[in-house]
């Protein structure tokens, strides 16, 4: 697992062109991406991941071309600016779109919500496309941009009675993903300590991270057992998910993170 990152860090975009909430110019949106992703690179962090997080109410699968643009030019500049591995994520769950970018900006990775299984969700009812995501990522000779799967999904609750070894298991062994994310009920919200053990226990070799509600006080209870952390709402100033990036905020949680893993 070494060469997973450790430590990653949400850029998420206002609300893109085209989407209900727009108030901003995509040069102004990308500037104020560029300053966010340059925070968390200076601070500390090891991966980002831009995601479409100002876009809602969120297409349950497929986005409009021109959002696919307009975060396909963000990640590209941030590439520029940013020395960090870099991940997409395109809500809710267009993941296709998401493998699309990755490859036109070289990304290492992809976030994918609902990879397996089928989650009843704000937009409905969302079933994973594991099947041609994967055979899409052979197609396109892109095997080398690794899939981040959530499980049991925030914002979201499963369609019959599932169990988080369940859906890890299906994840990982039937859908094929490089890493799993274990998160709490929603956005900020601090994932379950036995939740993340029993996906720890049931992904074996595939490394497990904590995808909400991280801060520096706590990162200690949850890695290990996790191997690493995604953090957003806690990075920000004043903890407020729609401030800018606090770069101090980032780097405190980066020694944090290095004093629970005993790297350098």
């Amino acid at each position: 697992m070494a060469s997973f990152p450790r430590f990653i860090g949400m850029v998420h975009l206002p609300a893109l062109p085209g989407t209900p909430r727009n108030t901003m110019s995509i040069g102004e949106i990308e500037q104020a991406a560029l300053a966010d992703a340059s925070a968390l690179a200076l601070g500390g962090a090891e991966a980002l991941i831009v995601e479409n997080f100002g876009d809602a109410p969120f297409r349950a699968s497929r986005v409009d071309s021109h959002t696919v643009a307009a975060m396909t030019r963000i990640a590209l500049r941030i590439r520029e600016v940013a020395d960090v591995e870099i991940g997409i994520n395109v809500l809710r769950n267009d993941s296709h779109a998401a493998l699309g970018i990755a490859q036109a900006v070289g990304a290492s990775f992809i976030r994918v919500n609902i990879l397996a299984g089928t989650m009843a969700t704000d937009q409905g009812l969302i079933t994973g496309e594991a099947d041609t995501l994967m055979r899409l990522r052979k197609l396109l000779d892109a095997t080398d941009v690794r899939v981040y799967a959530d499980v049991l999904v925030k914002h979201a609750a499963p369609v019959g009675s599932t169990s988080m070894t369940d859906a890890v298991e299906d994840a990982v062994l039937r859908g094929l993903a490089d890493a799993v994310i274990v998160s709490g009920s929603a956005t900020g919200k601090s994932a379950s300590l036995e939740d993340l053990r029993e996906a720890v226990d049931a992904a074996g070799r595939v490394p497990v991270y904590i995808g909400s509600g991280a801060t520096t006080a706590s990162i200690e209870h949850f890695v290990p057992p996790a191997y690493g952390a995604i953090a957003g709402t806690s990075l920000k100033r004043n903890g407020d998910v729609a401030a800018p990036v606090d770069t101090e905020r980032v780097r405190a949680f980066a020694d944090a993170m290095r004093a629970t893993t005993g790297s350098g």
